[in-house]
């Protein structure tokens, strides 16, 4: 690896660790889980620098690293999620919630994937179209199509959860 691409990797894992950390716990919700994802996309990104062809692209390059780490994370552990102390404060007596909308991150959860990455690249992590057409390496019309999709069933999940609560 050429120290140019080096510099220039490290900065862009510098400029967005937070927004990289945010992806992977979206997956996973679970805080030391995410960073281990982080970690290892930090490892794979790096050990596989050579098949980045234009650094222009780097960022969707290793967001892709994150959500393909993250989906093999959710694989091996068969979806598995473990409540970690801030979803267990959250659901003591007498405590207030630490989420607003609950109800919006439990549709979200029960999304498919690639909604729910799509979803989570968009209006969470602030992509463009393009730019998310380039980490799920799809189409960008296909991105267009699956996101309005999952806009249509999150709106149907939010109205039918409102009207359970009504009930």
């Amino acid at each position: 690896m050429n120290g140019k691409f080096e510099n220039i990797l490290i900065a862009c894992i510098t400029e967005h660790k937070e927004n990289v950390y945010r992806l992977a716990y979206s997956y996973v919700k679970n805080s030391e889980d995410a960073l281990d994802i982080v970690q290892d996309s930090i490892h794979k990104a790096f050990a596989s620098s050579d098949s980045l062809r234009n650094t222009a692209s780097i960022k969707s390059w290793f967001y892709r690293i994150v959500v393909n780490t993250s989906l093999d994370f959710l694989r091996k552990h068969k979806r598995i999620q473990v409540v970690d102390e801030t979803m267990l404060e959250s659901f003591a007596q007498g405590s207030e919630d630490v989420y607003s909308n609950i109800d919006l991150e439990k549709a979200l959860d029960e999304l498919p994937t690639m909604y729910r990455s799509i979803i989570t690249l968009r209006y969470f992590e602030d992509l463009k179209i393009d730019e998310i057409a380039d980490v799920l390496k799809e189409n960008s019309s296909t991105i267009k199509t699956r996101l309005y999709q999952a806009l249509r069933l999150l709106r149907i999940k939010m109205i039918d959860e409102k009207l359970e609560e009504v009930k």
